[in-house]
């Protein structure tokens, strides 16, 4: 089993989701791997996958292609005089896929950040062939771009497992207290509340979201 996480846009709890996962999986016996296909800038995000793994595994193995500029893909490569071959993410997700139960891969940015001319995450994606989590914050503007990347996951021939919404402290406000009301009505996916730290609450939904059983024996 494989899952797909993307994000509406930078900064929106991608990575946290992701690690929460991985040690919700590692806790239920799975042997799991983040998958971290390109870091531009620094390589935080790679590196919290794979603390967060389970063992076995090499930063270069969770993160094959990091680029040093902190931008998207495709203008850090041009930067940099390089180009991203899909080919190599591919093998190296098979490679994983081969060796653990779980291959849990967060996108870099959005659904169509660009990798390459005319190729985008949504693109890398497809050629994956994962089922999709979007990870969204709550906040305001998220009703747009959760549902126009929710449709553009689907339009793609993905299936979409639901959408993650994540929250901040911040001061209460109308589009803080309806974003979610809103989804669940409009969205056609499930509407999945941010991990807490206590994984033992973790929902029924997300483990159908995740296709695991609970309380499954430790390996």
């Amino acid at each position: 089993m494989s899952l797909f996480l993307t994000g509406t846009d930078t900064g929106v709890g991608k990575t946290f989701t992701a690690v929460a996962l991985l040690r919700f999986l590692r806790a239920q016996g799975v042997r799991c791997a983040g998958f971290k296909p390109i870091c531009c800038g620094d390589r935080q995000d790679a590196e919290m996958l794979l603390a967060a793994s389970s063992d076995g595994l090499t930063i270069d193995e969770v993160n094959p292609v990091w680029l040093k500029t902190p931008a998207a893909p495709w203008p850090a490569a041009m930067e940099e005089g390089v180009t991203i071959e899909s080919s190599r993410l591919l093998v190296g997700l098979a490679d994983l896929q081969e060796r653990f139960d779980f291959v849990l891969v967060e996108g870099v940015g959005g659904w169509l950040v660009p990798i390459g001319p005319q190729y985008f995450v949504s693109d890398l994606a497809v050629e994956m062939g994962l089922p999709v989590m979007v990870v969204a914050m709550n906040r305001l503007g998220c009703l747009n771009h959760t549902l126009l990347t929710v449709r553009s996951v689907v339009a793609s021939g993905l299936s979409c497992r639901g959408v993650v919404l994540n929250s901040l402290e911040q001061t209460p406000d109308v589009a803080l207290g309806t974003n979610r009301d809103v989804l669940e009505k409009t969205a056609g996916v499930p509407i999945l509340s941010g991990l807490l730290s206590d994984l033992d609450a973790l929902p029924d939904v997300w483990l159908a979201a995740l296709g695991v059983s609970r309380d499954r024996d430790s390996r």
